[in-house]
Formats: C-alpha cells, structure tokens, sequence
C-alpha cells in the first residue's frame, strides 16, 4: 500500500500542466506533507524535499533535509485528528512558490512557511519555517 500510495504520490508531484500548480501545491502541503510525518514515509519525504532543504524550527534552529529525514524516521508523530489551512499560496513564474498558513491538531496549533522550487516538472521544498507553536492543552504559547 506503501508503494501505490508514493507512486501515485509522485505521479501529482511530476504533472507539466502550469494549470494544475496551484492544485498540485495544495495536495502537496495538506495531504502529502502531513502523511509522510504520520506515518514516518521517509521515501514519500525525502521526494518532498530538495536536496537543498533547510528547516528553522520554532526554536530558531536550522536542520537539513538529512537531519529532517533522521528526526521523522525516529520520532512517531499522531497529531489525532489535524489539518493544514493554507493561507496564502504565491506561484512566481511557474517555478517558486510560497505557501503559508496554520496547523491545527487537538492539542496544539502553529504557523508554518515553505518555499518551493519547481524542477524538471516537479514541485520540491528548500525551506520551511515554523513558529507560533501553541499548546490548546495548556493555552499557552510553548518556545
């Protein structure tokens, strides 16, 4: 199942219709992203993911793709129930991208960033950024 889902995965990331960017970005961060981290797809991840990504947690440390890959290998990840609501989604001349919005899940909520390149047909982050993490439990901001 692993395997059908990465394949049909990579089928939407690979689409050449500018058309379909908006839609394939939006697949990409609220279904795809979210699904590689629950359910530890590292494979699914690491196509996410240019070779050249960087993440800056909330916390303000850098990580790469490579460490990000480690941490999501080692660390199981169940939010419950969570969505992804993008805020804003900026397509600049059919190959870099900007989406942005909220994370929610029953125990906490954060804003999150991402840059996207657009590479031989395919739509890869090289940067995300989270912040504002807030914990719903304790209703308080969390560093």
């Amino acid at each position: 199942m692993r395997t059908t889902f990465l394949v049909l995965a990579l089928a939407l990331l690979t689409t050449n219709a500018s058309a379909d960017d908006e839609l394939t970005l939006r697949h990409l961060k609220t279904v795809l992203w979210p699904e590689a981290y629950r359910t530890q797809n590292v494979a699914l991840l690491d196509e996410l993911l240019h070779d050249s990504f960087e993440m800056i947690d909330a916390s303000g440390r850098r990580s790469t793709k490579h460490e990000e890959l480690e941490f999501v290998r080692a660390n199981p990840w169940d939010p419950d129930e969570f969505t992804y609501t993008i805020a804003r989604l900026q397509i600049y001349e059919g190959k870099f991208a900007v989406v942005d919005g909220t994370g929610e899940a029953e125990r906490f909520s954060y804003k999150s960033s991402n840059y996207l390149i657009k590479e031989n047909g395919r739509w890869r982050a090289i940067g995300s950024h989270v912040s504002g993490f807030k914990s719903k439990e304790k209703n308080e901001d969390v560093p």
